[in-house]
């Protein structure tokens, strides 16, 4: 079974589930590993005005629950992305959106343009990703999340979501300053900062100490970020975003009030996830009498 269409924002969704930016690559590289007619959109990597090389090695480690990255959104940049990436974005059957990054309000206004020109269905602006300095977290600042997103809504006329951080001290604070500015949804959240030691070599796991914890124990930081922008903010468009593996957890963030949810990590471990996050949420619907998953949305909330 597979779960009826989703509206976020002026979008409407074919599927609820959207497969999460940094766990499906350019999204036209694993058409082959993942089924995406299971999913209403599918976010590529983050793409800089300019290539990034990332972090050095290790960049990648496992905890006892979920995982670490420190890559530093290594990328082409935006050039070289929507020429190489932009004419196959049609061959998937998907809708691609694109997601944009940069140091500066100019640079993320100029991905966002460049990625508008390459063709994508919407852009996520990712003012949160934990892989960089700390001072370049944008969303720990509702000022300064806010100038971005402005910015690229007036470089853009494409629908436009604002991913956002469960280590910022006044998420709901943020959420309304980015929505003000023009974003058309925001996801709720991205990973969360975090480090560990090996024994052996007493040393971080990773090269850049700290980086971003996801996996199935980001779920309840996440979900409690929905709930309280959703009992602050009322009905906005929100992406739920982390930890999500079942059917439950999709239903359990649209009652704490997302609109739709993102897989991301699960892809690691099981790339065709999709399938059965819809039967099993599809099972519990109709034990349960509901016919619309949107009846749900902010119930709990």
């Amino acid at each position: 079974m597979k779960l009826g269409p989703a509206t976020l924002g002026p979008l409407t969704l074919r599927s609820p589930l959207v497969a999460a930016s940094g766990t499906v690559g350019s999204v036209v590289d694993v058409a082959g590993a993942i089924d995406f007619s299971w999913y209403g959109a599918a976010v590529a990597k983050s793409v800089a005005s300019t290539p990034w090389q990332g972090r050095p090695a290790p960049r990648l480690a496992p905890t006892e629950v979920g995982m670490l990255n420190g890559i530093g959104i290594q990328n082409p940049g935006i050039e070289a992305w929507a020429r190489e990436v932009g004419p196959r974005l049609r061959s998937v059957d998907v809708p691609v959106w694109g997601s944009a990054v940069g140091e500066t309000v100019d640079e993320f206004a100029a991905v966002a343009s460049g990625l508008d020109g390459a063709g994508v269905e919407a852009i996520e602006v990712n003012l949160s990703c934990p892989n960089l300095e700390e001072g370049s977290i944008w969303s720990f600042d509702a000022g300064r999340s806010a100038a971005v997103i402005g910015a690229v809504r007036a470089a853009t006329g494409r629908p436009v979501g604002a991913k956002l951080s469960p280590n910022a001290e006044r998420v709901v604070d943020v959420a309304e300053a980015v929505l003000a500015a023009g974003a058309d949804w925001v996801v709720l959240t991205n990973t969360a900062l975090g480090a560990a030691v090996d024994l052996e070599t007493r040393r971080p796991v990773l090269s850049g100490v700290v980086g971003g914890y996801s996996g199935v124990g980001m779920k309840p930081l996440a979900l409690r970020c929905v709930l309280e922008v959703r009992r602050a903010l009322g009905a906005v468009p929100i992406v739920g975003c982390g930890g999500v593996r079942t059917g439950h957890d999709v239903i359990e963030y649209v009652m704490a009030g997302a609109s739709a949810v993102a897989i991301g990590t699960g892809h690691f471990e099981r790339p065709r996830l999709a399938r059965r996050v819809h039967a099993q949420a599809g099972r519990w619907l109709r034990r349960n009498g509901i016919t619309d998953l949107a009846e749900l949305r902010g119930v709990a909330a």
